[in-house]
């Protein structure tokens, strides 16, 4: 039996309050946009108090979650520690700290160990810390970081000589990235415009305090992002929309000479640069849908040669140069599953060895990981499953052995050797095979159909690889199943899979999040009456949608910062992300682009059908999804119940975190406590609150 919602007559509820907010002239509640007006507050206020009211009554689930969570996990955290040239450094967690601190020792002696950098004790006067970047100088004598204290992602620049200078304020409102040239004086960092878009790079000398531009990006469709080759010896400028890209070096050992463009950008060809002494590697897909790798030499970058040849069944994703050759990151479609490669080259560019790192299981995740020497022959590796929590390995080339560094560890009645995973193939509207992942306790996958949590993303070829979670456990352990919808828009079966989720094809994302919602009804999995959907940000788009096609479908939804307000958005070009993101979901300034958004955007298609169980959450300080998304479909949802007298309805709440952004709280107990109310509320609209289902 469902917890029911307090009836006290105290009780804020929309049916109270909302009336008074209404504006006659404005029944689309954009006035909600208005940060400066004080009702603006006071309605997200009231709706607040409306959330909090209602989940007044699953306090006592709230805090068996909380804590339940705690008991599984190693509060206090000693991370992997990474020798560079001159010292070792890790991180470190207190077990009741919010926010790590950094430290390091020399490579010969581990007993002089210092804190550098406290993040903990930067917080204790801030409702918000976020960490931009943090960049060593290369000779290891300077610390320079980025920090956000709003959650708006206006960044600080912060810099401290080590290893015990006060840290002193460079830059205030810049961008999160910092590359140091190798004259151990110089900082690369970006800045925005008024859209909050990466437009422009600047040079600051240590030695000096202004800051100088380098480069600039006029293009609204482009955004800026810095980087370092991991020989060292090129900083690169990447100016990129969503399909195009165009690169320009400068020498790492001499910052002032003049950014030199690589190849002048061409209409959707994207490409990536690696390398190695006297060569340049090419990732692109020019004329190579899926991507292709190609060498030249440094002295002509113009003659590309092929290296690795385009395929059908296989994506490149990725490229990181070693002395001794590469290792490439890429994609098998047909398995939704990523792999390494690691590629030995001869003097003159001829692949010596190609091998594929072996994977521990099926599907997994396989990254490289933190691994800045360039000559190194023991390859770092982070491995996941849905079913086996993170751990890092080192892969020696030579031998071929994996040696075990740090493994993320779990305590408590449910291990992991206790859960299973699964993968079925859904069948979507025109034939299309679609993955849908699923993980439960052993004992309960496949015996009955199970209330299931069906999580989903699609957008920006974003893959959403198997990834393991220890607040998972809490739904897990009590009877629920977790499932993934790997729908097309994401990046699981390639570029393919991405190309055929956006722009004009947006529509699939939603049909394929709706046929795996069916799949796992009709394998067994699901119980038909008790799934709930989660999204967040562009996955709340994806849910969004797929109530308004199919209420019905699921018995609640949790939308976490969601893109819903699309149509809206999209034409709004003085807002963040909207020109960037043109390549994405189309421009509405054309005709038929403009109908095509209008007739999906989740905001445009309310009906009038009744809806399940609705969670949204949003943060007041975030600029990719603004506040009043939400907000608004909140209001609107509410409106049409009042104007219909549909008091009984299924709950709608809306809950906004008032002091973070977009990945909202930045403390990792907060965040914590936050998902507790958030899985209290899944457990509520599958009817789990009276028993934990142990047995």
């Amino acid at each position: 039996m469902k917890a029911q919602p307090p009836r006290d007559h105290d009780v804020a509820v929309p049916e109270r309050f909302l009336p008074e907010f209404r504006h006659a002239d404005d029944p689309d509640w954009h006035w909600l946009e208005q940060r400066d007006d004080p009702a603006v507050k006071a309605f997200l206020e009231a709706a607040n108090a409306h959330s909090r009211d209602w989940f007044s009554s699953l306090e006592p689930l709230i805090d068996s979650l909380y804590h339940g969570h705690l008991a599984r996990r190693e509060l206090a955290i000693t991370g992997l520690a990474t020798p560079l040239d001159h010292y070792t450094y890790w991180s470190e967690t207190t077990e009741d700290g919010d926010y790590p601190s950094w430290w390091r020792h020399p490579n010969e002696d581990y007993r002089q160990k210092r804190c550098f950098l406290d993040l903990q004790a930067r917080a204790s006067d801030k409702d918000f810390l976020e960490l931009g970047d943090m960049a060593l100088s290369p000779d290891e004598t300077w610390l320079a970081w980025t920090e956000d204290t709003q959650g708006d992602e206006y960044f600080t620049l912060m810099l401290k000589q080590l290893p015990d200078g006060n840290p002193e304020v460079l830059l205030e409102h810049i961008g999160p990235d910092l590359i140091w040239a190798e004259d151990n004086r110089t900082l690369l960092f970006t800045r925005y415009d008024a859209t909050q878009r990466p437009e422009s790079i600047w040079r600051l000398s240590i030695d000096e305090p202004t800051p100088y531009r380098i480069f600039h990006e006029p293009d609204p469709e482009y955004w800026l992002d810095l980087g370092k080759t991991r020989s060292r010896e090129w900083l690169i400028i990447e100016s990129a929309s969503k399909d195009t890209t165009e690169c320009h070096l400068i020498p790492a050992a001499s910052p002032s000479t003049p950014a030199s463009c690589f190849r002048k950008r061409e209409l959707g060809v994207e490409y990536v640069l690696e390398h190695r002494p006297g060569y340049f590697y090419i990732l692109h897909n020019r004329h190579a849908p899926h991507f292709r790798l190609d060498w030249a030499e440094q002295q002509r970058p113009t003659e590309w040669r092929s290296l690795l040849d385009h395929r059908q069944s296989h994506t490149l994703e990725g490229v990181d140069a070693f002395d001794w050759g590469l290792v490439i990151t890429e994609r098998d479609h047909d398995e939704a599953q990523g792999r390494l490669r690691t590629i030995e080259l001869t003097p003159d560019q001829q692949i010596n060895q190609d091998s594929t790192l072996p994977l521990p299981e099926t599907p997994c995740s396989q990254y490289l990981a933190d691994t800045p020497h360039f000559r190194t022959r023991r390859l770092r590796l982070e491995e996941e499953s849905f079913t086996h929590p993170v751990q890092w390995i080192e892969f020696d080339l030579d031998s071929g052995e994996r040696r075990l560094l740090k493994q993320q560890p779990v305590h408590g009645n449910l291990l992991p050797e206790q859960l299973k995973a699964q993968r079925i193939w859904a069948t979507s509207h025109d034939g299309e095979r679609v993955p849908v992942s699923i993980v439960a306790r052993a004992d309960k996958l496949g015996h009955s159909p199970m209330p299931v949590l069906l999580y989903g993303y699609g957008a920006y070829g974003e893959a959403l690889d198997p990834w393991f979670s220890i607040a998972r456990l809490e739904l897990l352990d009590r009877g629920v199943a977790f499932a993934v919808a790997h729908v097309r828009g994401g990046g699981e079966r390639g570029e393919p899979w991405y190309l055929k989720g956006k722009l004009q094809h947006k529509e699939n994302s939603f049909q394929d999040f709706l046929a795996a919602r069916d799949a796992l009804v009709d394998a067994g999995l699901a119980d038909d009456r008790r799934i709930v959907a989660y999204g967040a940000s562009a996955g709340g788009l994806l849910v969004g949608a797929s109530l308004n096609m199919r209420p019905q479908a699921f018995c609640a939804a949790v939308l976490d910062v969601p893109f819903v307000d699309v149509l809206r958005t999209m034409m709004n070009p003085n807002l963040p992300l909207t020109t960037a993101e043109y390549t994405e979901w189309g421009n509405p300034e054309i005709p038929d682009v403009h109908h095509r958004i209008a007739a999906y955007s989740p905001l445009d298609n309310l009906s009038d059908q009744p809806y399940p169980c609705l969670f949204l959450q949003s943060s007041w300080h975030d600029s990719r999804v603004p506040y009043w998304e939400p907000a608004k479909l909140y209001a609107r949802l509410h409106e049409r119940r009042l104007d219909r007298r549909m008091h009984d309805a299924s709950p709608v709440l809306l809950h906004t975190d008032m002091t973070s952004g977009h990945g909202g709280a930045s403390g990792r107990f907060k965040a914590w406590r936050d998902n507790a109310r958030q899985d209290a509320f899944i457990l509520w609209a599958l009817g789990l609150t009276d028993s934990l289902d142990r047995s």
